[in-house]
Parts: C-alpha cells; structure tokens; sequence
C-alpha cells in the first residue's frame, strides 16, 4: 500500500515537473539550459525516490520561472530602447565661416530648431563650454593635421582625451570621436597610423572610464566602394582592405559604428546620366525608372539608401556583421557655379527635407531594414573660407543670424490624431500594379507613412495584396500631410473615401475607434543609445545568456549532488561526461 501511495506521489511529481519544462520551451523554445535539464529529467524519470522527483520538480520550476524573467527582460528592453532611443537627424559645424557668429549663438539657433545632434570638425573649446548643459549629443572631431601626431605618440592622444573631453564631460555631452575626416582618401599617406590613433584615443577613454559614453570612429566617403552599385556586389577597393579590416575590428571590439559620408549629389552629378535625379533627390520614380539590384531584388528608392547598403555588403565582404553606420555627412548645394546646374536651392531643399523624412521613418535600407540611419546634416552655415568650387562654400541650411537659407523642419511629422470628418485615403479598384507599387515604396519610404502595420505578422499584414497595403499606406501619408498639403493622388491610384477601411484586426489611421491606426507600439527598429546607432541586441543576448547560465547552474547543482548520493541509474547515459566519476547504480530500499 505504502508503494502503490509512493509510486502515485512520483507519478504526480513527474508530470508537474514535465508540465513546467513543456510551459517554458513552448515560451521560449530551446536553449542549453532547458536542452540539459530536458536530459536531467529524462535521467530522473527512471528512479524510484521520491527525494529526486521533489528536486526535479523544483529545479523545474525555477528553470520555468528565470525563462519567463528573461523573456521579461527581452521585451522590456526592447520597447524600452525604442521609447527612449529612434533616429536623428542632426547637423555639421564648420568654422570655415567669415562672420561666425559666437558660440553662444550658434547654441540658441539649435535649441530654435529642435536640434539635439551636431558633429564638430574640431575640438572648439568655445562651442565645446556653450554646449554644456544642453543635452545636445556632440561628436568631436581629431583634425586630419593631427592625427599623425595622435597616432605616432599614445601620450599625445591621451593628452588629447583630457584636453578635449575629460575637461567637458559630463556637462558637455560628447558621445564620440570622429578621427580625421575621409583619411583614407584624401591623405593616404596617414592611413598606417589611423587605426593606431583609434587604438591610443580609446585606451585613453578606457583610462578616463569614459568609454562606454564616448566612442571612436573615423568618418569615411564613398569613394573607397569603387563599384557601389549593385549594393549586393560592392566591396572596398581592395587595396586598403588592410587597414580597413584593422578598422573594422576595432570598431567590432568597441562596439562602435563605422561613419560614412554619403552624397548622391556627386554619386548624381558624376554619373553621367546613369541614374535620374529623383533618385537622387528621393522622389518618386516611375515603374520604367525604380532602381533594382538584380541579385538580392531589392527595390532602392533612393540613391541614399543604396549607398548605406553599400557599405553594409562592403562590410559583409570583409566578414563583418553587426557594425552600424552613422551618416556623418549628406547634404545638397544650394548655389553652383555656371558649370553646376544642379546646385539649387530648389534642389538642396528637396533633398534635405525628404532626407529628413526618410531617416525619421527609422527604418534602414533594404538589407538592413531594422537598423535607422541616424545622419549628420552638411552643413549648419555656408563655410565661404572654404576652397574649391562655387557650390563648395554653399551647402549651408542656415544663414549666420539664425534664418534658414531654404524651409526645413528637423520635427518629425505630427502625432496622429482622429479624423473627426471620416475622410480616407485608399487604393483605386483596378489601379496599375507598377504605379501601385511605386506609390506603397514612396509612401513608406521619403513620404514618412509608418508602415510597420503591413509587415509579416503584424495586424493589417492580411488580406496580403499590393492594394490593401497601398490603401494602409497612401492612408497613413494622407493622415499625416492632408494638413500641411499632402494629397492623395499617388499618380492617379488613390481616391479619397468615406467608407472606413479598417477591419477588427486593423485600424486604420484616422478611424473613429482608434487615434493612431495599426499598431499600438511604435515600429521595431531600434533606435541608437548614441549617435553610433548601436544595436540592443548585445545587452539582450547577455541578460539571455546570463540567465541560461543560471538555469544550467540549477541543473546541475541538482543532478551532481544526487549523482553524490547514488541516486543516478547506471544505465542511462545522456549526459555521459557527467558521468565519469558517478558510477554507482541506485541504492535498493530493502524497507519497502
């Protein structure tokens, strides 16, 4: 009776234990923690003690209860990086200027036009104390004239830490160093000691312990990706892979992100042709004209995006992932000489305002559409000092006492707020598949619509057809900009409705059940924790790995123990290497 009773008690044990672990793998799938306790309990199944079922089911539990902490973890963070973090635009500061005004000046024209990011091309001590307790993040730049020096003498870069950092921080947030600027193509002679350089400025920052807050980078341009186009097949010029591999692995090792100089202006004017300038200018192109890489098929509605794509298969080229880019510099002249008729205030407005569209939508170019790009304006004021062409002393946004030199909004587009006439925007019924096309990529893309909604998965993803996701875009563009003179035309495939769209599962923007359309969380790519766009993934795979680690310390500090008491049948051998000083077979209970 007393064994029967015993054999009941395990029995129940048995399968509460079981229960947890299916409970926790169907939450979070496998992983080493629950892969060898799964094992544990396949070994303990087997014993007639009801000593070691207890143990088993409490191991179980907890196992159980830290994988539903660390799926807790993985969310909160996420969201929480995307509350607290999405991309920027911010702005370069040249001093290339005539009539610079002072610094304090140039402090209350950012505070004016709600910008919170500015790179500086020098450490200027002036803007560098204005800049104090601002919040205003700062990049702080190494000269090119100096970065011989810093990268020949660890003193002199650490000599240049205190001066030019450790001196201003915290009051001043500097969050990074630009090493030079485009070294590797403008004075090739310096690149041996770039990395260097990098190297002594970070050892510094380590020294300070200021090198989680600042990271160091070096801005470069486009013109080490020779053949940037297709994006899929481009690749460094192969005669500096040495030290761009150098670079690459510093900025993999400091968790730092590589700095590009993007222009479609030259990837336009220099051309030949090639390429339309809508594509240059962000605007929509007709089916005849979109731009397609023929090995991925990957859309590019932008020559901007093609060139952060660009860098990121150049980087994959040299067998590196999970290094973001940070557009250091983009920008468009408003003024040209006779031989640069592109150079227009026209154009330049055009350019930075869907520029600024664009980035603020935080998503990333099509390989790495999870990844914002977080991009620096060039450049703040007209730097007329500056030699070269005519159009080289007129890339300025903004006139020396504070007026813009063309309209530009650095805000990213209104909240969205209920449409109290009922008035949508939606795909035509028999509208053209190309033109339909077109217009779902520019509404998601440079018009700003958040498109997050009609991604795989997520609530308006279904019915999957090009027009329903063209109405939920042309809609969420419409709700936006209506206000501001946005239409709803998109070449003829849009008409406006009365007839609200949304369905039980999707809500569309402007419905009278809801105020903001889709979704109720903003879009999943993570913004940065610095200007260097880093990804969250590294704190989340180290709270996962910590507590797997937990959870097989749990295991095992059950499984040995019991292995000590002799609790462990010979002939099950699962976890063979446990078994190597644990041989005895179970103790027969000759009481029962």
């Amino acid at each position: 009776m007393i064994n029967e009773e015993r054999r009941k008690e395990e029995h129940r044990a048995k399968g509460t234990a079981m229960m947890w672990i299916l409970i926790a793998k169907a939450l979070l799938g496998s992983n080493i923690g629950l892969s060898l306790l799964t094992e544990v309990v396949l070994d303990v199944m087997k014993l007639k003690t009801w000593v070691a079922s207890v143990l088993l089911l409490t191991v179980a539990m907890l196992t159980a209860t830290l994988e539903l902490m660390r799926s807790f973890l993985y969310y909160w963070i996420k969201l929480d990086s995307y509350n607290l973090q999405s991309a920027f635009v911010g702005v370069n500061i040249g001093t290339d200027v005539s009539d610079l005004p002072a610094a304090s000046n140039i402090v209350d024209i950012l505070k004016a036009n709600q910008i919170t990011h500015v790179r500086l091309y020098d450490a200027n001590a002036h803007l560098l104390q204005a800049l104090s307790n601002t919040s205003i993040e700062v990049i702080v730049g190494v000269t090119n004239e100096e970065v011989l020096r810093i990268g020949e003498s660890p003193s002199a870069a650490a000599a240049w830490i205190n001066k030019n950092v450790v001196a201003y921080v915290p009051s001043t947030n500097i969050t990074a160093v630009a090493v030079g600027s485009e070294v590797l193509s403008t004075i090739p002679n310096v690149a041996p000691v770039l990395v260097p350089a990098m190297n002594s400025l970070h050892k510094a920052l380590v020294a300070a312990n200021l090198n989680f807050n600042v990271k160091v980078s070096t801005p470069q341009s486009m013109d080490i990706i020779p053949r940037p186009f297709p994006p899929s097949t481009a690749s460094f010029n192969s005669s500096w892979n040495t030290t761009i591999y150098q670079l690459l692995q510093f900025l993999k090792n400091t968790n730092s992100s590589y700095m590009l100089n993007a222009y479609p202006y030259y990837g336009y004017t220099k051309g030949d042709g090639i390429f339309p300038i809508e594509y240059a200018l962000f605007r929509p192109l007709p089916s005849v004209k979109q731009i397609v890489d023929p090995n991925t098929l990957f859309h590019y509605n932008s020559m901007f995006d093609a060139m952060v794509d660009a860098t990121y298969y150049s980087i994959e080229a040299l067998n590196f992932n999970n290094i973001p880019i940070v557009v250091t510099e983009t920008g468009w002249p408003w003024f040209g000489g006779a031989n640069e008729p592109d150079a227009t205030a026209e154009n330049a407005e055009t350019y930075n305002n869907n520029m600024i569209q664009r980035v603020l939508n935080d998503s990333g170019p099509p390989s790495q559409a999870n990844i914002a790009i977080n991009t620096y304006i060039y450049e703040f004021f007209n730097e007329d000092k500056r030699n070269g062409p005519v159009s080289e002393k007129n890339w300025g946004i903004f006139y020396t006492n504070g007026s813009t030199v063309y309209p530009l909004s650095f805000g990213a587009s209104g909240p969205i707020t209920g449409n109290s006439s009922g008035v949508f925007c939606v795909a035509k019924d028999g509208a053209d598949t190309d033109k339909l096309q077109a217009g779902l990529s520019w509404a998601c893309g440079q018009g700003g619509a958040n498109c997050a909604a009609i991604q795989p998965g997520q609530p308006c993803y279904l019915p999957n057809n090009l027009k329903s996701h063209a109405s939920y875009a042309y809609n969420d563009y419409y709700q936006k900009k209506h206000s501001s003179g946005g239409t709803c035309d998109f070449d003829g495939t849009a008409s406006i409705t009365t007839k609200d769209p949304s369905s039980s599962s999707c809500l569309f923007s402007g419905s009278s059940n809801s105020s903001i359309g889709g979704l109720s969380l903003p879009p999943t790519a993570l913004g940065p924790s610095s200007p260097f766009g880093a990804s969250m993934n590294l704190r989340v795979s180290s709270f996962k790995y910590l507590i797997s680690a937990i959870g097989v310390f749990l295991a095992l500090a059950v499984y040995v123990p019991s292995c000590a008491f002799g609790v462990i049948p010979e002939e099950t051998n699962r976890i063979q290497p446990l078994r190597n000083d644990c041989q005895r077979s179970e103790p027969k209970n000759d009481a029962l």
